[in-house]
C-alpha cells in the first residue's frame, strides 16, 4: 500500500516552519519496544532520488540516537500550539532517565509503515526509514560553528530518511 507523496510536500512548510519556531517531536522505539520522544531543532524535508526525505540531526549522546540505531526508523511529529510544555520537556529531559511519554501523558498510536509510534495529538506526522547516515566530524564544521554548537565535541549524526507515510489531522495551525 503506497501513500500520496504529494501530501508530504503540501505539509513541508508546516514541518519546516514549526521546526524553525519551536521544534518538532521525534518519536523512536528500541528493539525492546520502549518508545521515546525528543524535541529536535535541526532537520529538513526535501527531495532525494525523486523521493521525499527528512534529514534529522541527532547527537550521538542522545537516547534517541541509540533507539534509531536499533530499529532504523523514527517519526517526526508537528506539535499543536498547546504543546509548549511538551516541546520544552522533551528537549530538556533524557529518555534514559525519564519515561517522558508516561510523565506527560502522551498518547501514542501505531504507525503504518515503521516500528516507531506516532504521537496521536500532533497535527501531522511523517514516518521515516533511515536510508543512510553521515557522522558530522569536526573538520566538516567551520571553526566558529564548532565553538558555538560543539564546545564539548558532541557532534551530530545526520540521518537521511525516506518518508514512507504521512498522516495529518487536517489542521495547519502549529
Amino acid at each position: 500500500m503506497s501513500f500520496d507523496e504529494s501530501e508530504v510536500y503540501k505539509l513541508s512548510s508546516l514541518f519546516n516552519s514549526t521546526l524553525a519556531r519551536k521544534g518538532l517531536l521525534v518519536s523512536s522505539v528500541g528493539s525492546e519496544g520502549r518508545a521515546n520522544v525528543m524535541t529536535i531543532g535541526w532537520g529538513k524535508i526535501g527531495v532525494l532520488w525523486g523521493k521525499p526525505f527528512f534529514l534529522a540531526f541527532i547527537r550521538r549522546s542522545r537516547y534517541t540516537y541509540s533507539l534509531i540505531e536499533q530499529t532504523g526508523d523514527f517519526t517526526v511529529n508537528v506539535p499543536p500550539k498547546d504543546f509548549e510544555k511538551v516541546v520544552n520537556y522533551c528537549g530538556t529531559k533524557t529518555g534514559r532517565e525519564v519515561d517522558k511519554i508516561r510523565e506527560l501523558g502522551l498518547k501514542l498510536k501505531p504507525s503504518r509503515k515503521v516500528k516507531s509510534p506516532t504521537l496521536a495529538d500532533c497535527l501531522a506526522t511523517i514516518e521515516c526509514k533511515v536510508v543512510f547516515k553521515k557522522n558530522i566530524r569536526p573538520k566538516d564544521v567551520p571553526p566558529d560553528f564548532r565553538r558555538r554548537f560543539y564546545p564539548r565535541g558532541d557532534y551530530h549524526v545526520c540521518y537521511f530518511a525516506e518518508v514512507v507515510n504521512v498522516t495529518s489531522n487536517g489542521s495547519a495551525e502549529a
